[in-house]
């Protein structure tokens, strides 16, 4: 069974999908509604699949001091909250702080440990902003990695939208772009085979709503499931024809 990693940051304007923002069609509140929405969508996803769900959440003093709360929200209880809206029984769902100063460091932390300390089975890592990560995905990557011990879903432009690990890796600077060579390197670096899933598109940049947009305008249309949360947001924002 698959530990599913969710590394995830509290969604508030200016913290996350920055670069919608500075150089997208997003206001801050925008990106940061968008951001929460990919996230449930994710949990969802784990939730209906043969894996277990970690939500792994970056603590108040890791981030940057101008989007720390201010009030008696913290960073755990948004994330908590963001699950609770978004499944029926968040009661199996684990919450854990990340470690680390960049996400190679915290992704590899916290996949390290649990393939080392808690003995699982195995370990993906992804960062809840893949809209189109199914049940069937992340049960197709299970299948995979019953025989090869690195599993990647590549993403445009050499990023990934899922790492997945029966052992663990060097995982210094291992999301160094382009993220998905980097990664295979890592692998075969430690004598471990790398198998990938098919590509899928992630949502963090304007150059990226070029593909994610017309594909959710085709899925829509041609009456295919769609991202629950994530595609009536961005019909509501005006982005889809």
């Amino acid at each position: 069974m698959t530990v599913v990693c969710v590394l995830c940051d509290p969604p508030r304007p200016g913290l996350v999908l920055s670069d919608l923002v500075e150089g997208g069609p997003l206001t801050a509140e925008e990106a940061a509604d968008l951001y929460a929405a990919m996230l449930k969508d994710t949990f969802v996803a784990v939730a209906r699949s043969g894996g277990d769900l970690l939500v792994n959440y970056r603590p108040e003093d890791h981030l940057p001091e101008e989007y720390q709360a201010t009030d008696d929200v913290d960073a755990e209880a948004e994330a908590r909250a963001l699950v609770a809206d978004a499944l029926d029984d968040p009661d199996d769902v684990r919450f854990e702080v990340q470690v680390g100063s960049s996400y190679a460091a915290r992704a590899g932390n916290t996949a390290t440990h649990l393939l080392r300390e808690e003995g699982v089975d195995s370990v993906a890592v992804v960062r809840g902003t893949a809209p189109f990560l199914t049940r069937a995905t992340i049960d197709s990557a299970a299948m995979k990695l019953r025989t090869t011990p690195v599993v990647l879903g590549p993403a445009p432009d050499g990023r990934v939208f899922y790492a997945a690990f029966t052992e663990p890796i060097d995982f210094a600077d291992a999301f160094e772009a382009p993220e998905v060579a980097t990664l295979a390197a890592r692998g075969d670096e430690a004598d471990l085979d790398v198998d990938f899933l098919p590509m899928q598109p992630v949502l963090r940049t304007p150059e990226d709503l070029d593909t994610v947009l017309p594909l959710l305008t085709a899925r829509r249309d041609a009456g295919r499931i769609v991202p629950k949360q994530t595609a009536p947001l961005i019909a509501g924002l005006g982005l889809l024809d």
